[in-house]
């Protein structure tokens, strides 16, 4: 049945929601045998990318110049010798040379930046690791929201990626506006999204951009948990042109 216009997506100057309905398939540069839906890129202002790459059988990704993030969803894809299944990810430095591999049909949660230095502070090196290894931490004290933090919190990294698990009816303990830009992927359950003045409902599979002092607020609904990954920008100075 043809929609009539009608999708819970919405672009404003400070966020974007993107809901499965609207998204557009298509091939990044170094792919074969698997498609990418971009979620935010710098075309939309993001000081990043963010995509879902879906791949076919035998499908494969190219080396990328920067530095990039591989979150798998579904299925199991191959790193460097490294096999990496739902759940496990990798972090690549810039100019790595690996190519990101699926033997079978997999997707995966893909996060690219150009990598801004520190004086005296050695970039980071290539490592995999499995997020059901890590413990959870409470947020602000609270149990019911859970963090696992994957990548390790030191200065090397200029970005972070966390994952965040909220029990039914746990919510953000405040409205937060900060410096930071996130890019975050709905792996579970769903709840109400506020971005700026704006309240959303959201889902499994939908993906949301927020700007730099984008106010921001989730609350879980439902009698499930709900889980997102989350991406932010880590460890440098506010303006584009210092570290």
């Amino acid at each position: 049945m043809h929609n009539l216009g009608q999708t819970r997506s919405a672009r404003r100057a400070d966020h974007l929601l993107q809901t499965p309905d609207t998204f557009v398939r298509a091939p990044l540069p170094g792919m074969q045998k698997a498609t990418a839906i971009v979620h935010t890129a710098p075309a939309m202002g993001a000081r990043f990318t963010q995509y879902t790459a879906e791949f076919e059988e035998g499908g494969s990704l190219g080396p990328a110049a920067v530095q990039r993030f591989v979150y798998v969803l579904e299925g199991a894809v191959a790193i460097d010798g490294a096999c990496l299944s739902r759940g496990d990810y990798a972090y690549l430095p810039p100019n790595h040379a690996a190519r990101v591999c699926a033997q079978n049909p997999a997707r995966a949660a893909v996060i690219e930046k150009v990598y801004r230095p520190l004086p005296g502070i050695p970039a980071p090196v290539y490592f995999t690791g499995r997020e059901s290894d890590l413990s959870t931490a409470p947020l602000m004290g609270d149990a019911a929201l859970e963090v696992r933090t994957l990548l390790p919190d030191d200065t090397t990294f200029d970005f972070a990626v966390n994952t965040m698990t909220y029990l039914p009816g746990a919510t953000l303990p405040m409205v937060e506006i900060h410096v930071m830009e996130h890019g975050l992927l709905m792996l579970a359950g769903g709840g109400v999204y506020r971005l700026g003045d704006h309240w959303y409902p959201v889902a499994e599979g939908d993906f949301i951009w927020m700007a730099p002092f984008c106010p921001q607020w989730f609350g879980a609904l439902g009698k499930t948990p709900a889980k997102y990954l989350i991406y932010r920008d880590w460890n440098r100075g506010p303006l584009a042109d210092e570290p």
